[in-house]
Formats: structure tokens, sequence, C-alpha cells
């Protein structure tokens, strides 16, 4: 294990499946498999599918823009500023609906879920982001289990 400091915009960054970049801020290598860290920007509307994550917690902040969260059944706006605890093996998702990309931080632990950023990263850019979010998801750890958001609840 050892500490960490960045600046505002450094760490290695990949494509998000959300239409943006996630950056992470610390990895599990970092922390001995402790934790991982990382900042995440979506394209207006956009949203991971329904999913969860049966050996991992999650703490999900807004930095910028205006968001919804559903946790089970719930949906709750999220604008800049709002903290979302998620236990491990809650099914959870999320929509950015603003009309600008907005921005977001995330801490799970334990870490792994770098994995998947880094494996859909990788894909073609043509590939199908909803089977790839599946397929990767099964393969790191997340069970997908519905739509986005905009799909089950749209505004």
């Amino acid at each position: 294990m050892r500490a960490i400091h960045l600046a505002p915009g450094e760490g290695a960054a990949v494509k998000n499946p959300t239409g943006g970049r996630v950056t992470f801020k610390v990895r599990g290598e970092d922390t001995d498999g402790a934790l991982t860290v990382f900042e995440g920007t979506a394209a207006a509307g956009d949203g991971p599918p329904l999913h969860v994550h049966p050996n991992a917690d999650e703490i999900w902040y807004a930095l910028e823009g205006n968001f919804r969260v559903k946790l089970e059944d719930d949906v709750e706006d999220a604008p800049a500023g709002t903290c979302v605890f998620i236990p491990r093996g809650v099914w959870h998702t999320w929509q950015n609906i603003g009309a600008t990309e907005a921005r977001l931080l995330a801490i799970l632990a334990p870490a792994g879920l770098e994995r998947f950023f880094e494996r859909f990263a990788q894909l073609p850019a043509d590939a199908s982001v909803p089977e790839a979010f599946r397929a990767l998801g099964a393969e790191t750890g997340m069970d997908v289990g519905g739509p986005p958001l905009d799909q089950s609840d749209p505004l």
C-alpha cells in the first residue's frame, strides 16, 4: 500500500461506457486490493444499465451536473453534491439528466472494477455497449439485471 497525491486532471484515463471518460485516482494495486477510486464523466442522457456489485460496496458522489439515481425500486434526483452509499447486493443505476456532460466520483471496496473499464476501453468502436456491459461485467464481478434508467423509468 502506498500514499497517493494526484492533482486535478491526473490519473490514467479510459473511455467510459456512458459516453465519457473514467480517470483512475486510486487503483486496487495501490491499496493492496482494499478499494478503487475513479472520476467518471457521462454524456447528457447517459447512464449504465441496472446492475449490482455482489461483492463490493460503493460510494457514488455527484461532482458536477444533474443526475438521478435508482436504488432497487426508488428513483431520486441527485444534483451536484449528492452522496449515495450503495451496499453490496443493492441493484442500482444512474442517469445524467442534464443537457451537458456531468462528473461523478465513485469509490468501490474492495477494488476490482478497474478491470471492467480497462477491458471495455479495448473494444472496437462498433461493439454493442449493452452486450459488452453484460459480458464484461460478469467477468469482473458485476451483474447486469435491466436496462438503463432512461428506458426503465423515462422522465
